[in-house]
C-alpha cells in the first residue's frame, strides 16, 4: 500500500468542505494508528464538528455521534438492559459508543460523572452495561469537542488526569486570511454538498498498524524523548508535567509521523513536530504560569532549550 498516496487522497477528501486542515487531518490519522482519542478545542464556528465528522466519513466502519449536555446520563452513552413486554425478558440496547467513530460533541458540558463513563471506555476499549462486558472492536476512535472553558458558561473542565486519556489535543483556531477568504468563495454560491468518499479501509488500518513494528528509533532519539518530558516536571511555570503515558504517546506518534512520511526511522523532527499536540494538554501549569504564557508556548520554549540529536541516516 501507497502510504503517502493514500494520505494525499485522504487530504482531498476532506478537503471538499475543510479547507487549510492539511496538519490537523494527518495527526488525526497518526492517533488513528494507535486507536488514539482526538481533542478538538475552539470557539464556536471553526470547524471542529465538520472536521470530525468528514474524517469519519474516510474510514470504513460505523460512526456514531454525543451531543453532550449536562441532563446526558451514562447510560445515555454506554446502554442500558430494557424490559421488552412483548418478549417478557430484559434486551441489551448498546450506547452511541459502540462505533468505530464515535463524535464526542461539546464534552465539557456533560457533567463529571458522565465524561468519566466516556473516558472509561475509551481507556479500556470495552463497556459493561448491567453486568455484561463488550469489547469494542477496532479500530475505536472517539473525536471530542469542546469551546474554550474561560468562555462559557455552564461547562465542567475536564481534570488533567482525563485530559491525559486524549492522544493528541489540537487547537483549530481561527484560519488564516486567503483561507477564510475561500471559504467565502466556497459558501459564495448554494452548491450540492459533494460526498466524501472513503479512503481507508479496516484492512488498510491494520496494514498499516502491523507497519509500525518496522519503523525504528535510536537510543539517542529515546533520550531527547526523555530529557523532554522530564523538563516539564521541573520547569518553574509548570505545576504537574508530562507523566510517563505522555513520554510513550511521543515516542508512538513520532513513530506515526515516520510511517506517513514512508521512511523506516524516526527523526529528531519527527519528534519536534508532533510533540506540542501530544504534550501541551497533559501539562498543568502554575498560577504563574496561567497569567504570563500559554501551554503550548511553554512547550515550544522547553523543544527550543533541548539540544536536537545529530540525524546519522537510517536510525539503528
Amino acid at each position: 500500500m501507497d502510504i503517502v498516496n493514500k494520505m494525499n487522497q485522504l487530504k482531498s477528501e476532506i478537503g471538499k468542505v475543510m479547507i487549510g486542515k492539511n496538519m490537523e487531518v494527518e495527526l488525526m490519522a497518526i492517533s488513528l494508528l494507535f486507536n488514539g482519542h482526538i481533542l478538538l478545542e475552539s470557539v464556536p464556528g471553526t470547524g471542529k464538528t465538520s472536521l470530525a465528522k468528514s474524517f469519519s466519513s474516510t474510514i470504513g466502519g460505523t460512526f456514531s455521534r454525543i451531543q453532550f449536555t449536562p441532563d446526558v446520563l451514562p447510560s445515555d452513552v454506554t446502554g442500558i438492559q430494557f424490559f421488552n413486554p412483548k418478549h417478557q425478558e430484559f434486551e441489551l440496547r448498546p450506547g452511541p459508543i459502540l462505533a468505530n467513530i464515535v463524535l464526542a460533541d461539546e464534552i465539557n458540558r456533560a457533567t463529571p460523572r458522565t465524561q468519566s463513563s466516556l473516558l472509561e471506555v475509551m481507556e479500556e476499549r470495552q463497556v459493561t452495561i448491567d453486568g455484561q462486558t463488550i469489547t469494542l472492536n477496532e479500530p475505536f476512535m472517539v473525536i471530542a469537542t469542546q469551546n474554550p472553558v474561560e468562555s462559557q458558561q455552564g461547562t465542567f473542565p475536564l481534570p488533567i488526569a482525563q485530559m491525559d486519556r486524549f492522544f493528541i489535543k489540537l487547537n483549530m483556531g481561527y484560519p488564516h486570511f486567503d483561507e477564510e477568504k475561500k471559504i467565502m468563495q466556497h459558501h459564495r454560491i448554494e452548491k450540492k454538498v459533494e460526498k466524501i468518499n472513503q479512503v481507508f479501509s479496516n484492512q488498510d488500518i491494520q496494514m498499516m498498524k502491523n507497519s509500525l513494528h518496522n519503523i525504528t528509533i535510536s537510543s539517542d532519539l529515546e533520550e531527547y524523548i526523555l530529557h523532554i518530558t522530564r523538563m516539564t516536571r521541573n520547569h518553574p511555570q509548570i505545576e504537574l508535567g508530562v507523566s510517563p503515558r505522555g513520554t510513550i504517546a511521543l515516542m508512538k506518534a513520532a513513530q506515526g509521523k515516520a510511517l506517513l512520511d514512508n521512511r523506516e526511522f524516526v527523526t529528531p523532527d519527527d519528534v519536534k513536530w508532533v510533540a506540542p499536540f501530544v504534550l501541551s494538554h497533559r501539562i498543568f501549569l502554575t498560577t504563574e504560569g496561567i497569567l504570563t504564557k500559554s501551554a503550548e508556548i511553554i512547550m515550544n520554549e522547553i523543544l527550543e532549550s533541548i539540544a536536537t540529536p545529530v540525524e546519522s541516516g537510517a536510525q539503528k
